[in-house]
This record gives structure tokens, sequence and C-alpha cells, in this order.
């Protein structure tokens, strides 16, 4: 599989801060950790290893950033108040995270909530995730874009873009769709509220897409919703290599259940079940990662660097 080239900007022009993991590591300061071992354990993700060393190098000093940014957004809400003479509704502070399938972005998000979390001045951190905007597989098919979910095209935009609207509006409570990954599909009726939180977290693949690259044109975009956005970045191969071995773990245990949408994988062989994910990668997600998702990098804030072992080795952040 071809090497995907990370077209970053030669550093005098870059609009980037580049940082090692040892160089970010020193920005925690006296940033206490608040998880124990069994939290993050609860945290990982599928066929990931969560360490307490990379929680304290790499998570500390993010959500120190954000909690300071978070602290700068509220007192600037403060300040338009006094100046209009007026008290508005509280508005949570949006942070979007986007990245590649497989890649770990629905890991980062819960841990940046785990933490968060734990910040005095931010105990409400909820999570929206894309997946609940896709349409249903009744629609996608009918669309003949079933092979094309989670391409920009099989989301409901304008929908995601109303509930981020209410959710900057200050609504006191605003509904979104539930997604099932045991069925594969949106949940009719099935609503997750979200009550006024201090932070929303927005995690999907197409976040940060742009207006060429979505499929119909809009006015607003869901990024201009964000404070500020994280893009998690890894090596097309490693990528690949971590969904194939999802795929083999899932067919153990969730497609295992009678009820899932993929149990018709539950009995492969190791061989079949490599030549399956391989053949979905390549004719799906390879595309989509290329088209749309590695394009967006570069608008997001922060860039998260992996390696091959699933752990961030360094940290890009934009200049201000």
């Amino acid at each position: 599989m071809r090497k995907r080239k990370r077209e970053i900007p030669m550093p005098n022009f870059s609009p980037y801060r580049y940082f090692s993991k040892k160089e970010w590591a020193n920005l925690r300061f006296n940033t206490p950790m608040t998880l124990t071992q069994a939290e993050i354990e609860e945290l990982q993700g599928v066929n990931e290893k969560l360490s307490v060393e990379e929680i304290t190098t790499i998570y500390l000093p993010l959500t120190r950033l954000l909690n300071l940014y978070v602290n700068s957004s509220q007192m600037l809400h403060a300040v338009t108040d006094t100046f209009f003479g007026n008290t508005t509704r509280k508005v949570p502070y949006v942070i979007g995270v986007a990245g590649s399938v497989a890649v770990g972005k629905s890991t980062t998000a819960r841990i940046i909530q785990a933490l968060l979390s734990r910040w005095p001045n931010t105990p409400s951190v909820e999570i929206i995730t894309t997946d609940g905007f896709l349409y249903p597989n009744e629609v996608l098919n009918a669309k003949g874009i079933m092979d094309k979910k989670g391409f920009p095209e099989s989301y409901n935009t304008k929908e995601l873009i109303k509930v981020l609207s209410r959710i900057k509006a200050g609504h006191p409570k605003v509904k979104a769709p539930v997604y099932s990954h045991l069925y594969y599909d949106i949940v009719p009726g099935k609503y997750t509220v979200i009550k006024q939180p201090d932070i929303v977290i927005v995690e999907g693949i197409n976040v940060l897409q742009t207006p060429k690259q979505e499929a119909h044109s809009h006015s607003v975009y869901v990024s201009d919703f964000f404070d500020i956005s994280i893009y998690v970045d890894a090596d097309d191969r490693d990528i690949y290599q971590w969904y194939v071995e999802r795929f083999k773990t899932l067919r153990k245990t969730a497609f295992a259940n009678p009820e899932s949408y993929f149990h018709r994988y539950a009995d492969l062989t190791d061989e079949e079940a490599d030549n399956v994910a391989t053949d979905i990668w390549n004719r799906i997600n390879k595309i989509n990662l290329d088209q749309n998702i590695a394009p967006t990098r570069n608008r997001a804030n922060i860039i998260l660097e992996k390696d091959a072992n699933h752990s961030i080795s360094s940290v890009r952040l934009r200049k201000i």
C-alpha cells in the first residue's frame, strides 16, 4: 500500500508550531492526573492500549490548553454581555474532533471529555458523534449510496447544522439522533438530549470538510460552530492495519451477536477476515480518506500525529 505523503508546509512557512512528545509533555506543568488505570482502560477503543504515560505526556497538556481556551471564551461572553447591558444564555464551548475511520478519534474524544469534566470550571462535557446524522439505511439504499456510507453525501448535514446552531444559541435542551453500531443504522425515535453543557465535543470523520468537499452547497458549515478543532492523524498504512485488526477483533466480539448487522462475518477464518476487511478498506474507507478526510487535516487547530503503535508521537498547534 502506497504511503501517503504528509502535505505539511515547510517549517519556516508552516501555520503550525511543532512539538515532539517530550516538548509537549513539558507543557503539562502541575496539571494533576485525575484518571485511574481502570478508568483509562474503559476509555480505550478496540485494539488500543492507552497508557498512563500517554495520558500524562499528551492529554494532560492538551486539556490544560483547552481549559485555558474555555476560560477565555467564558470571559469573552461575560465582557460582551457587559457591553450590551444584558445577560445572554449560556453558550457551550464546541470542540471538533476529526480523523479517519479506525484512527482512534472516538477514544481521543472520550479522553478529552473525561479529563475536562474534572476541571472545576467545566463539570459538564457532552459528546455528539456525527454517526447519528447519517441517513437511515432505507434512505441510503433508495439513493443507491449504501456503499458510500461515511462519505459526505451520506450525512444529513442540514440536520447536524440545525442541532449545532441550537446548541450555540444556548437552547436549554437540544435533541440529537442516535446511531446503533449493532444494527448499523439510525435508531428510529431515539434521541440523546444535550442540556446546555459547558463543553460539547463533536466527533466524526466529516466535521472539517470544506464547502467544495460537501455534496450540497450550504451557506453555513459544520466547522463554523467550532471554537477549536482537532485532527487525529497517522500514516495510511498504519490506519489500514488498525482497521483490519479491529475488524478481526469485532468478528469475535460484536459480530458474534446474532442481532448484529455484521453477524455474517462472525465465522470467517483469519485469512477470509483479512480479505474482507482489506476489500472494504480499499473500496470505501481508503477512497473516503484520500478524497474527503485527509484534505481537511490542515484546517484543524491541533493535529495529533500517531506512530505505528497507536501512540501520539507529536503535536502540531496552529499559530495564533
